[in-house]
């Protein structure tokens, strides 16, 4: 049923990432009684392993003209950071055509004019959450990129520049001697820190998510896998292998890289594949107290429970198969001139499928069929982008408004 206003009095929400959590936690600042269904449960997909990085300064398509050329000359070698099928199946060659055709710089700079709408906002949707009980920690810390030549920042700062024009501004300095991390070796000859950024660990932070939402009413329900969605005139049933079938009055389908799953037979075009991404963390002599970047090996790092969280890799490849280890292989190869660690011994190694669209754009808005939106698609920046995802779409389904810059998401453009 819906309210006298036309609000929708309940909602289920198909995942429990960051923007199914945080799409279920919005709604109910609208007043609407939500669900929220998971095949794993919280943070069980691509959002407990993630860097957990808040850069919106950073936050920028994955096609340009360098992923190209970089990913044409990888094509094979399974060491690569964007790992591609030398021979991939029909879907996955059909993403990549696409996702290829947009490797320009003009397509990129369109795309980081259109993500601006929400890099713009992501953090302050982070405050609401907090403002609002989420007790999950947000650390204020500056980042530090490395690289081996100075030269090589080139492109960071220029990538800078574009960002800022899309109206983030980024407060980038070069780091003198007694600013430079511990962790760095000497190998890297030039540190720039980027002031005023934030980070969390994604698992506690998503814990403390869904403890709010339950104890303001909401339900979360874990271990459940979704079979279909039915759709009509009137209310809308969550069919599922588990249990009994969930009404509704509208779904949300936040499944990340399992969205086209479910979405493609309600009119979504839009190809959503998993850019596996992989992470684990070791221990190193100085604990890490700030996010550090290495563009060359695209490894990220963050503090993780006293170590040091390494995280990075492209691998497009099924969003349910096994674990690579010769991708951590691989990034401990990568990484291991640039950085002091203790050791390798890997622990909390974890791969994760970010769910990539084949326009770098996430999915954001209604389906063809009433009653039923889309959440997703937001690839590597799902964890930033998130809570103001939740934040607009709840606003859209309570109201029944949807904001224009919102079109460019759409998920039947």
């Amino acid at each position: 049923m819906r309210s006298i206003n036309g609000t929708p009095e309940h909602v289920v929400v198909v995942g429990a990432g960051m923007v199914g959590l945080s799409t279920a936690w919005f709604l109910q600042e609208h007043g609407v009684r939500v669900t929220v269904v998971d095949r794993a449960g919280v943070a069980g997909g691509s959002s407990w392993g993630n860097a957990g990085l808040l850069t919106p300064g950073l936050a920028a398509p994955l096609a340009e003209p360098g992923a190209l050329r970089y990913g044409l000359s990888s094509l094979g070698r399974p060491d690569a950071a964007l790992s591609v099928p030398l021979v991939p199946d029909m879907r996955t060659a059909g993403f990549l055509a696409r996702f290829a055709a947009r490797c320009t710089t003009r397509a990129w700079r369109r795309g980081l004019a259109d993500l601006g709408f929400l890099n713009t906002r992501a953090l302050s949707a982070y405050d609401d959450l907090s403002a609002g009980g989420v007790e999950g920690a947000q650390t204020t810390s500056s980042m530090f990129v490395g690289f081996e030549r100075d030269e090589q920042s080139t492109h960071l700062l220029t990538e800078i520049r574009a960002v800022a024009a899309a109206g983030v501004a980024v407060d980038a300095v070069r780091v003198e001697s007694d600013r430079r991390p511990a962790q760095f070796t000497d190998a890297v000859t030039s540190v720039w820190e980027l002031r005023d950024q934030r980070f969390i660990e994604p698992e506690p932070f998503l814990t403390s998510l869904a403890a709010s939402i339950r104890a303001r009413g909401g339900e979360i329900l874990d271990g459940v896998t979704v079979r279909d969605v039915r759709h009509g005139s009137g209310p809308v049933f969550v069919d599922t292998y588990s249990t009994a079938p969930v009404r509704a009055d509208a779904v949300v389908l936040a499944t990340g890289a399992w969205i086209t799953r479910f979405a493609k037979p309600l009119g979504v075009r839009v190809r959503v594949q998993a850019g596996r991404g992989y992470s684990f963390s070791v221990e190193t002599d100085q604990p890490a107290t700030a996010p550090l970047y290495l563009p060359a090996t695209r490894i990220a790092c963050t503090p993780y429970q006293g170590r040091l969280r390494v995280a990075g890799t492209m691998e497009f490849r099924h969003p349910d198969a096994p674990m690579n280890p010769a991708r951590i292989d691989a990034m401990i190869r990568a990484a291991n001139p640039f950085l002091r660690v203790r050791d390798w011994s890997v622990q909390d190694a974890w791969v994760g499928s970010r769910p990539m669209s084949h326009d770098n754009l996430p999915l954001i808005g209604a389906t063809r069929s009433p009653g039923v939106f889309v959440a997703g698609g937001h690839g590597m920046w799902g964890v930033l982008q998130g809570p103001v995802t939740g934040q607009l779409l709840a606003e859209s389904i309570a109201t029944g408004v949807t904001r224009p810059e919102l079109a460019v998401f759409s998920p039947v453009r």
